[in-house]
């Protein structure tokens, strides 16, 4: 009967796929990060975040209680920013932007074009 550590132990070969799946995981890792936008100021942050290959869900409630203007500023420094590396940004509801790298795409649904006219209720 094999003893508990001959069990346990892994193959030369084991090892080897291992650390080769180590270090893929830390050359590919992206993350998914929510934080709130309550300042311009924190604009280099996010922009950081997005070189650095993440992707930021921005709760921008705190930036518009204090100003739609800066808000406004806030979106148009990001979309400006996003198109000159090649990421996407869009939003998500009334509270939320997301911010993505270049190496993720939004997916956004194509609205029907029809050349009927659309109903209206009576």
């Amino acid at each position: 009967m094999p003893g508990l550590s001959e069990l346990f132990r892994k193959s030369k070969r084991d090892e080897k796929e291992a650390a080769k799946t180590e270090a893929k995981e830390e050359t590919c890792k992206a993350f998914l990060k929510a934080m709130p936008l309550r300042d311009l100021s924190e604009l280099d942050a996010v922009k950081n975040e997005v070189r650095s290959g993440n992707i930021l869900i921005l709760r921008i409630t705190p930036l518009a209680n204090k100003s739609i203007d800066d808000v406004k500023r806030a979106v148009n420094e990001l979309c400006e920013f996003v198109e000159s590396v090649g990421g996407d940004i869009a939003r998500l509801g009334e509270e939320r932007v997301v911010v993505c790298p270049p190496n993720v795409k939004i997916w956004r649904e194509k609205a029907p074009v029809t050349s009927e006219p659309m109903p209206t209720a009576a």
